[in-house]
């Protein structure tokens, strides 16, 4: 079976534009939260994620990449704010999966010894009337690579946690 391979890649600035996904695309949550662990470990990493941004998976990728990705996670823009993307704005064309990452300076450890970590959630919309749950993941990691927290869950309840609200508004019509 093809593994899933991830390869960050950045703006001029070195702030964290996406992540190309080479081989395939996950398969299940546990393969996502993989995903989301080294997204997190990045975000940790001063500098590369400067405020809570989100993620959109697509696969009409229009780029010659090395590798030939199948896809990529790619900065939508922040989370919140002006420049957020608006309620509804992926409801045309859902993605696979949704991803926020806050840097260090908006999260909120979980342990007094955690301070400096970045965290992170992964939102996989499902399709609940035809009996697709929604699914995700939330990590917690510092930039050496500790992970303190690895949580996934499904089926999930957007309403019930605030990132997966953030993420499930911009899918809503």
């Amino acid at each position: 079976m093809t593994s899933v391979q991830v390869s960050p890649f950045h703006r001029s600035d070195f702030s964290l534009a996406g992540l190309l996904v080479h081989g395939r695309w996950p398969d299940n949550v546990a393969e996502w939260s993989q995903v989301l662990v080294l997204s997190v470990r990045i975000a940790a990493v001063p500098g590369t994620v400067p405020t809570s941004e989100v993620f959109r998976a697509r696969d009409d990728l229009d780029v010659a990449a090395v590798g030939e990705p199948v896809g990529a996670l790619i900065c939508e823009g922040p989370a919140l704010g002006e420049d957020a993307p608006g309620p509804g704005q992926f409801s045309g064309s859902v993605p696979p999966a949704l991803m926020v990452l806050h840097p260090p300076n908006e999260t909120i450890p979980d342990l007094e010894e955690d301070d400096g970590a970045a965290s992170g959630c992964l939102f996989l919309p499902g399709i609940p009337e035809l009996g697709l749950e929604h699914r995700a993941t939330w990590v917690q990691a510092d930039s050496e690579g500790k992970v303190s927290k690895l949580l996934s869950a499904g089926p999930v309840d957007p309403m019930q946690d605030p990132d997966l609200a953030v993420l499930s508004s911009f899918l809503a019509a």
